[in-house]
Formats: structure tokens, sequence, C-alpha cells
């Protein structure tokens, strides 16, 4: 049997390494457009269900999706500090989780239980509308669950504190037990709860065990069977982007001004 040198040896897998590499990032940059594309697409879909105009799982084209979402939803940058929309900014190339990690787009969050480290300056504040009326408020949620941060949507009615829905579109967390975030029975239990108390202080919470009705426990959510620690998770990135840190400042501006805001 021929034997081949420890030099040819390393040769041939040096080259094929070099080979394979260069498959590898020429496919990445030729799809990395289709990715991107696939990302907002899900987002869209994301809020277009929050917002009851798509069912749970229900197929749809991406140029339905599109039109849809193009159609009903209306996205505004909000200043965090002030609560004044900025429309300055442009929304479609808008990132707000590169803002968060640049320092010039973003600060440094107080210490909190959602394990957020920075705040971005500038969200993005999605609203369902039907001509000039807005339907919904359907504003973007993160934070740290028990393995992983969550990224989602928490919908309000115009009333802002109603809650008309929530889904989470990224997150790591154990199927079955914390990823139960996705179960539509879950999700729904949010619907007609109240984000806030009689004073406007965040108040809604998941629970360990199971909640009444919302007419009778409206700030309550069933706990996740054997993931407390994930349910307590969404209580804190939940509380934190109501709170005076996250969105309440715009809340607060829109229920004194009413929805021509």
């Amino acid at each position: 049997m021929r034997q081949y040198s420890n030099s040819y040896i390393i040769g041939f897998a040096t080259a094929v390494c070099l080979v394979c590499s260069i498959v590898v990032s020429t496919s990445a940059v030729a799809l990395r457009e289709r990715q991107d594309r696939n990302k907002v697409l899900d987002r869209q879909t994301k809020v277009l269900v929050v917002a009851g105009l798509l069912k749970e799982g229900q197929a749809a084209t991406p140029g339905e999706v599109e039109k849809l979402f193009a159609d009903n939803i209306r996205i505004r940058a909000v200043d965090l500090a002030t609560g004044d929309y900025d429309d300055a900014v442009d929304v479609s190339a808008f990132d707000q989780r590169k803002a968060t990690k640049d320092p010039a787009e973003s600060h440094a969050a107080p210490p909190n239980n959602a394990g957020i480290l920075r705040v971005p300056d500038t969200a993005l504040v999605y609203q369902k509308v039907a001509g000039d009326d807005i339907k919904m408020l359907i504003l973007p949620i993160e934070g740290k669950g028990l393995w992983s941060t969550l990224y989602g949507f928490l919908a309000l009615a115009p009333d802002t504190t109603t809650i008309e829905g929530i889904t989470f579109y990224e997150h790591g967390e154990t199927p079955g037990l914390g990823g139960e975030v996705d179960n539509p029975a879950w999700k729904a239990l949010w619907q007609g709860r109240e984000a806030y108390d009689q004073s406007f202080k965040p108040a809604i919470s998941v629970i360990k065990g199971t909640a009444g009705p919302p007419a009778e426990d409206p700030y309550h959510v069933d706990g996740l069977s054997g993931a407390t620690l994930t349910g307590r998770g969404v209580t804190h990135l939940v509380q934190f982007w109501l709170g005076e840190n996250g969105f309440e400042p715009y809340l607060a501006k829109f229920r004194a001004e009413g929805s021509a805001s």
C-alpha cells in the first residue's frame, strides 16, 4: 500500500478546508439577502398574528404577508425618553436590536430583573390602523428567560392597558417547558388581562399555578408547568417595557392625547 508523507496529508487537508470555506462563505453572502427578508417576513407575520389579522399557523405567501402588513400596520419610531414620535427615523431601515448594541444609539439600562443591559434611545411601535383610527398598539419586548433572551411583541388596546395578545419570535427556552411560551393556548390566556393597575403601574405577571378569568383576576396569567423561571422572566421583561425605562412615557402621552396622536 502506498504511503503518503505528512506534508502531503497536511497540504491535502488544507486544500479541502480552503475549498469548503470558500463554498460556505460564497453561500452565506449569496443567501444573506434572502435570509434578511425571511427574518422580516417572520416578524411581520408575528405582528399580524398578535394583531388578530392572521391566525396562528395560518398559511400565507410572502406577498400576502407583505400586503396585509402594509394595508393594516403602521410603524412609528418613538423617542423612549420623551414618548414623542421621531419621524426623522427611516423605520423601514431601522434595526432596533443593532441600535441597542451601539453606544451612540442607546444607553445603559438601570438595574433590572429582566436582564436588560442596554436600552435603545429610539424604539419602534407597530400600530394596527383602520383609516386614521389606531385600533391597537404593538410593542417590541425582550428580556432574559431561563436559558435565553426572549424577543417578542405585546399588543395593547388603545386604552394602553387592556392586553390584546402576546407572542415571541425568537428564544432558546426548553421545548415542552419554557418553550411553552409559544403554545397558542397559553398565549390566549393573556387576552383581556390588564397591563397596568389603576395607578398605571405595571401589574401584569405570570404566577405559579392557575389564574382566574380576566374579569376576576385581571393582573395574573397562568404559570408554565415546570418552567417557573421562564415565567418569572416573562413577567420581568413585560413589566420592564411597560415601565418608565421602556414605553411608559409614550403610552402616557398616547393616553393624554388620544388615538389621534
